[in-house]
């Protein structure tokens, strides 16, 4: 049997610049201030974005009065979107390959309706695409749509009762330590995608090695 494989977004498929956006919005405060959000933690107001409890109006209002911030909706957003880079080809190619082999895949992404628009509207102006990242997987489950995000437990309890998987066929492609040390509880297999390796030289030797973890050698 292929394993199953459930994505990471940034930091996997797309590259991301963590301190991107802090410093953008750090420029846009008239303290000075520095915003609560990181690869391994955020403020509240964060997570309320990333689970739909926030309109962007709500978050560019909450980040406002939060840290002191003299912008425009155009100007928060870009300072926002900061963190994202490219979506490398070849990443989607290997994506796709191993959809067309068999394998079936999914997306699990702490994300919002900001991030989602814009990451859509660069892949349709690159590659075609009409439906975003799912154009080239089988499903696609944002922390945004759903209510619930990583680390919890709950957000991949759902993944694993909608997709009909069972944690040991999985494996699971993150960047953020916390998220793998929530998967490895339930049961799942992992790659832990830490930088600097990548996607493309990663996965496959995963995937050879599968059901045994892969744990590549970092320089």
């Amino acid at each position: 049997m292929l394993p199953h494989l459930l994505f990471d977004y940034g930091g996997v498929l797309i590259d991301i610049d963590y301190a991107a956006t802090p410093a953008a919005m750090r420029r846009l405060s008239r303290a000075g201030s520095s915003i609560a959000f990181s690869q391994a933690s955020q403020a509240e107001l964060f997570d309320r974005f990333e689970t739909g409890h926030l309109s962007p109006a709500g978050f560019r209002a909450g980040l406002r009065e939060a840290y002191a911030l003299d912008a425009s909706d155009a100007d928060l957003d870009a300072a926002w979107h900061a963190m994202l880079l490219g979506v490398p080809p070849e990443r989607l190619a290997l994506v796709a390959e191993l959809r067309r082999q068999g394998h079936q895949t999914a997306l699990l992404s702490n994300t919002n309706a900001l991030h989602i628009a814009e990451i859509n509207r660069r892949l349709a102006g690159r590659y075609g695409f009409a439906h975003g990242i799912a154009d080239v997987l089988d499903r696609v489950f944002y922390s945004q749509e759903v209510g619930l995000r990583k680390p919890g437990e709950e957000i991949f309890r759902l993944v694993l009762r909608e997709m009909n998987w069972q944690p040991e066929d999985v494996l699971f492609i993150e960047d953020s330590p916390q998220h793998v040390a929530t998967a490895r509880g339930l049961g799942l297999r992992v790659l832990h995608l830490a930088p600097p390796l990548t996607l493309t030289a990663a996965l496959p030797e995963a995937l050879r090695v599968f059901p045994r973890e892969h744990a590549p050698a970092q320089s």
